[in-house]
């Protein structure tokens, strides 16, 4: 079982009412919709609802519209991060509710900043119960803050507010002044804004307890009056005053470093509450500024030092409540991508770190890979980001780490890359590493996740490059993973322009005469590829591949795992009936029946011969040679397969016994019911359980009672019908032996 435990029930639920929505819901005149009846939610499950519908993807100016009832649905902390909602949709629903949260980060649709503020002003209830508000990645649209009946409308007019996040904004200084009067902030994020001086910090000196000014491009200030302005800030408990290492040249920022050098070196009455400092990318820092700030502060929790190359620092070993981010140790490195989640330049220095500290990794870190995948998640679009964590997911997944893995973990890691590889074709580096971590037998055989897609990516991949590695893995992945599609996905997956490039591999193998997986792994994709596709065998006929195979038989006469997979696809272009003609070649069937009279031939080859051979003969109708020559096959199929030991190994699975349906029939020659009785004994004796149903559901049982009863039928098809008779029946006796075992007892 997954040791993260099967999901809550209260997420199961609300993740069935977003899958139903268009059923519980009508429309409104206005295109939005309601809920056409709605019980009264507990206030927190409303709540639950809209950040499941906002996280799904779903959420939009249209389903927004179940909010508009207040009374059923009320929200108090309302997420609608990165969906689109118009700024009326928002304000009719989410304005009238009394809200104490909301974040409204990187929201498009036209909503701005402006929009936002205005429409919870206009809601007397908000104007003091909202306390925390994230508009991230916003245009402000500070020109349209502007009066309403006299009164201007800003953010001051939110005076309950006491967090505030508008990093990534246009944020202007004027607005900037209006929020300092709020009588209550205690944190404020402008990282990334347009802001130029912070003198207008001084007006909320007593109560701002957090500030975070990451990366101030446009800051116009002197180290002195910076100083001075951060020093005021008596209340202050965390300072984040980091910058973009990758953005910056030798030139900027020296101000900023400046300001820094003398807090860290000053006296500690100086933010004498400040327990947390960040100044990350500042590469100007010393070890010995910070070995002075960090012994000058025995309270200090938290010093973010990543890409400073100050984080070796004896000092701060010697720290046991101190938590670092920084490069000199996987504890540091990890706190990084904790707590720079959305930083894409720390985030990008971090990964470098993690990859060199997992190259030799030998033991499973969860832990660890949940951190890479959140990075992932967080920068969807950046490549250096997908650069380096594809590259720490093959480290953390490699061999056989990715087994102790909890499943669900590893299912959510997989369906990343697949978005990884979808969102950046071309990049070879970052393909190679998407293949390198699927290519695992456990994660493919094991693992839950869109294989068809999988499939559908790294075929058309591989059509458009020619890299030997890749090709290789990539040729891997796709005959694994297209023995696990649905007989409708796999029809999607034979197109001919795949078979084609399929067999321009074997091809290009063949011609010097190699055997590698790369070969084998291709034969085997295109043997997947046809199985039971009609469609993909007339694909494969038509790209010249019985031409292609024919040769490769003949040439690769000594070589057992190539000639099993060949003839395993002959075969299944044989159960095609308006296909058999195509097969119709006398020097190809005399091959074919050379390796099925060769007792020195393993008997999976012999296994696949004789089924191409059965199929063939067995509609006299369509046999268009020498009557001879079928006399011969139908002669030698029942001498052949009577010499043949059973198997131990799993050498063939079968997605149905329709193939097999037209051979078991009572007047077919016993050489072709030999050979389908013997198949289906192979399998069954190997799973009972998947093909006794199987056997049940498509009729085959009576077939084989039929065949066995029959006056007619050979003493060893006789046999072995009876076998697998028993076979069945004693799986049917066990399973209802089991069932009643476990069924309801009186007590």
């Amino acid at each position: 079982m997954d040791a993260q435990g099967p999901q809550a029930l209260c997420d199961l639920c609300l993740a069935q009412v977003c899958h139903s929505l268009d059923a519980l819901c009508s429309k409104r005149a206005d295109g939005s919709i309601c809920l056409s009846w709605a019980p009264l939610f507990p206030q927190e499950m409303a709540d639950q609802l809209l950040r499941k519908m906002a996280t799904k993807g779903i959420l939009n100016c249209t389903t927004v519209g179940i909010f508009r009832n207040c009374k059923e649905l009320r929200l108090r902390r309302a997420f609608i991060r990165c969906c689109s909602v118009s700024a009326e949709a928002f304000r009719l629903a989410l304005c009238p509710h009394r809200l104490q949260e909301l974040d409204a980060s990187w929201v498009s649709g036209g909503l701005t900043g402006a929009n936002i503020v205005i429409g919870l002003a206009s809601n007397p209830e908000c104007r003091s119960s909202l306390q925390r508000l994230s508009l991230t990645g916003l245009h402000v649209d500070s020109e349209s803050l502007a009066e309403d009946g006299g009164t201007r409308v800003g953010f001051s007019s939110l005076q309950g507010l006491r967090t505030l996040n508008l990093a990534n904004t246009d944020l202007t200084d004027a607005v900037l002044e209006d929020i300092c009067t709020l009588p209550q902030l205690e944190s404020l994020d402008i990282s990334c804004s347009a802001v130029s001086k912070l003198t207008a910090l001084l007006d909320c000196k007593n109560t701002l307890r957090s500030l975070i000014i990451h990366r101030l491009r446009q800051l116009d200030m002197s180290s002195a009056r910076l100083l001075f302005v951060l020093s005021q800030l008596h209340a202050l408990r965390h300072l984040d005053f980091s910058e973009d290492h990758f953005a910056v040249d030798d030139s900027d920022g020296k101000d900023g470093d400046e300001t820094l050098r003398q807090l860290l070196e000053g006296s500690p009455q100086v933010l004498p509450s400040l327990v947390s400092l960040d100044i990350s990318g500042r590469k100007r820092i010393t070890e010995a500024a910070v070995r002075a700030f960090v012994e000058a502060r025995s309270g200090l929790v938290f010093l973010g030092l990543l890409a400073t190359e100050a984080s070796s620092c004896d000092v701060l070993s010697s720290r046991k409540n101190l938590k670092v981010t920084g490069e000199a140790n996987e504890d540091q490195v990890c706190e990084a991508l904790r707590r720079y989640r959305d930083r894409e330049c720390f985030v990008r220095e971090a990964l470098i770190h993690l990859y060199n500290l997992t190259t030799d990794i030998d033991k499973p870190r969860p832990d660890i890979l949940k951190l890479v995948l959140s990075a992932m998640q967080n920068h969807t679009t950046s490549l250096h980001v997908h650069l380096v964590a594809t590259a720490c997911v093959f480290n953390l997944t490699t061999q056989d780490l990715a087994e102790a893995m909890p499943l669900s973990l590893l299912s959510s890691t997989v369906t990343q890359l697949l978005y990884t590889m979808k969102t950046f074709p071309n990049h070879q580096q970052v393909q190679k590493n998407c293949l390198l971590a699927l290519c695992s037998d456990y994660i493919l055989q094991d693992v839950p996740f869109n294989k068809y897609l999988a499939a559908m990516l790294v075929i058309n991949w591989l059509c458009s490059h020619e890299d030997p590695t890749l090709q290789r893995m990539a040729v891997a992945v796709i005959s694994i993973l297209v023995a696990k599609l649905s007989t409708e996905e796999t029809a999607q997956l034979g197109k001919d322009v795949f078979i084609m490039k399929l067999l321009a591999i074997v091809q290009q193998k063949a011609m010097v005469g190699v055997v590698d997986s790369t070969l084998k792994f291709a034969l085997s994709a295109l043997w997947n590829l046809t199985d039971e596709m009609p469609t993909a065998a007339r694909n494969f006929i038509e790209c010249q591949g019985l031409e292609l195979y024919e040769e490769v038989l003949e040439s690769y006469y000594t070589e057992p795992s190539i000639q099993q997979k060949v003839l395993g696809l002959l075969n299944n272009i044989a159960e095609v009936e308006v296909l058999q003609a195509d097969l119709m070649r006398e020097d190809l069937l005399e091959h074919i029946l050379s390796l099925l009279q060769d007792s020195q031939v393993e008997v999976g080859v012999r296994y696949f011969a004789g089924g191409t051979l059965a199929q063939l003969a067995s509609r006299p109708e369509a046999w268009t040679l020498g009557d001879e020559l079928r006399s011969t096959i139908l002669k030698q199929l029942h001498a052949s397969i009577m010499t043949w030991t059973q198997l131990e190994r799993e050498m063939v699975s079968y997605r149905s016994f329709s193939p097999f349906c037209p051979l078991l029939q009572t007047l077919q020659p016993s050489g072709v019911q030999l050979w389908a009785v013997w198949a289906i004994h192979l399998v069954c004796s190997q799973n009972t359980s998947h093909y006794s149903s199987m056997m049940e559901k498509e009729g085959v049982t009576e077939l084989l009672k039929a065949l066995a009863a029959h006056p007619d039928t050979h003493a060893d098809i006789k046999g072995l019908s009876d076998s697998i008779l028993r076979m069945v029946e004693q799986h049917h006796s066990h399973s209802g032996s089991f069932c009643n075992q476990m069924g309801p007892q009186n007590s």
